[in-house]
């Protein structure tokens, strides 16, 4: 073995899948009061590594990640390790212009969170997944063992156990890239001029060379960041009736799963929208993730501001594609495409992982659409997790520049069609419309599109590998 892949026994198994046979997911949120005894007690916690996942078949996964102000309530030296990000220094909430950049204002603002802010950032992350009718036990011992841990509990946050769709009734996850274990992966060439779905591994672990052939940044004393990641955990709340009862509104009853899709970007049960040919796609072997948006520039088929184009607009470092030496070289010096074309980044140097799971009750969309009854609605949404090396050049770039920027590949006042939180841009600008072509070819464009989603909590983890873990732990 060679990479990543031979210092599996040295990395937390949740970067490398995340256990949807194990289908009920407790998402622990602790506080840090006495550093001793908390060490101590997570010293004792069994945390699932990937050698351990991939050796046998786990009936329980246990994973822990800090948040900075997590690692100096242990009384981890931070200045003796140095080489953390600064957004993770400062914090998903530690910065108004962050939150800015994020679109986590208005009704989604930090100082309206649940938790992550303040007094309630918490400081330690603790994952627990396991069957249905073994996680309440779970639960129950963590919870009996607070007491004399040297921690206080901020919040246990629950999955529903609806693996594998998201609370607007979509089936979710399906585009994740598949990572280069074995480090045979040289990023720069040729190849780079086509869009791939095989990743660096230095995209997800630190210690490892990424997709521009270098080692990011990471604490290298004590290998205390090798084999660690960054987690990004947002609770996002989902409204699940009125997103359905205003695609009825708009489109009608029986035009609002169209509607739907094409905010998406996706068919309800996750295939392609018809119309993207079905292509080789390198790391791709599910049908459902082999095509692109290069056949559909102008967005005819896949709106342009959809969901999962913003997500990933499947761009390669050429928007041209491979096409022999002299028009390679021609679109090289920009005498080939247009500059519409060429406002989207390479797709592989952004790509996150992703190992979210929703929460709240499930509501069909035909429920969702049926007169809303006077009793009060369970809150459901998404418990949003991914990983990732860099969280400015990755999860920042895309929540940022792609998903709430009302600007993406060329648009004017359009944020994202599900994550928007609709407030007025710089200058007044508005971000509620969405465009599209509807089902008879003609352009649409919607505007007044209500927010439908509102963040009620997050924070910036680091997962650290087991030998990482070992030194932070160690006081």
């Amino acid at each position: 073995m060679t990479g990543a892949a031979a210092e599996i026994d040295d990395i937390q198994a949740l970067v490398d899948r995340g256990f949807g046979s194990l289908r009920a997911a407790r998402y622990v949120l602790l506080r840090i009061v006495d550093p001793a005894p908390a060490r101590a007690w997570l010293r004792q916690w069994n945390v699932t590594s990937l050698g351990a996942a991939r050796s046998q078949r786990l009936p329980r996964v246990e994973q822990v990640a800090f948040t900075a102000a997590g690692l100096r309530a242990l009384d981890f030296d931070l200045d003796a390790a140095p080489g953390f990000a600064p957004e993770f220094l400062d914090g998903m909430a530690g910065d108004e212009r962050r939150s800015h950049r994020l679109g986590d204002e208005g009704e989604s603002a930090p100082q309206l969170w649940d938790w992550g802010a303040g007094t309630r950032e918490p400081h330690v992350l603790l994952v627990l997944l396991a069957a249905d009718d073994a996680i309440e036990a779970m639960e129950a011992d963590l919870l009996s063992a607070l007491p004399a841990s040297g921690c206080a509990l901020l919040a246990v946050n629950r999955s529903n156990g609806h693996v594998g769709h998201e609370p607007f009734g979509f089936v979710d996850g399906v585009s994740q890239p598949a990572l280069d274990w074995e480090g045979t992966l040289r990023p720069g060439g040729a190849r780079d001029r086509i869009y791939r779905n095989r990743l660096a591994m230095g995209e997800v672990l630190l210690g490892y060379p990424n997709e521009y052939g270098f080692v990011t940044d990471h604490p290298v004393a004590g290998e205390v960041g090798r084999n660690g990641s960054y987690l990004v955990y947002r609770q996002l709340e989902q409204d699940v009736r009125g997103f359905w009862q205003w695609l009825a509104q708009v489109a009608g009853p029986q035009g609002a799963t169209a509607l739907a899709e094409s905010m998406v970007g996706r068919t309800i049960d996750g295939a392609p929208l018809a119309g993207l040919p079905a292509l080789q796609v390198e790391g791709t072997q599910a049908p459902d993730n082999a095509f692109t948006f290069a056949s559909d520039p102008d967005g005819m088929v896949c709106p342009v501001g959809a969901h999962v184009r913003r997500a990933n607009p499947r761009s390669s470092d050429d928007p041209q594609g491979r096409r022999g030496f002299v028009r390679d070289l021609l679109s090289s010096l920009g005498f080939k495409g247009t500059a519409m074309h060429d406002a989207v980044a390479a797709a592989r140097f952004h790509r996150i992982v992703r190992r979210g799971r929703p929460y709240g009750p499930v509501v069909t969309p035909a429920e969702a659409m049926a007169p809303a009854s006077a009793s009060p609605v369970e809150p459901a949404g998404l418990h949003f997790i991914c990983l990732n090396a860099n969280l400015a050049r990755q999860f920042e770039f895309v929540q940022g520049a792609w998903i709430a920027s009302p600007a993406f590949a060329g648009l004017s006042g359009e944020a994202d069609p599900l994550l928007g939180h609709r407030r007025p841009a710089g200058g007044g600008i508005a971000t509620d419309a969405f465009s599209h072509v509807d089902t008879a070819g003609c352009p649409r464009l919607l505007s007044g599109v209500p927010r439908f989603v509102t963040v009620r909590g997050g924070a910036y983890f680091f997962l650290p590998g087991m030998k990482g873990l070992e030194v932070i732990l160690r006081g």
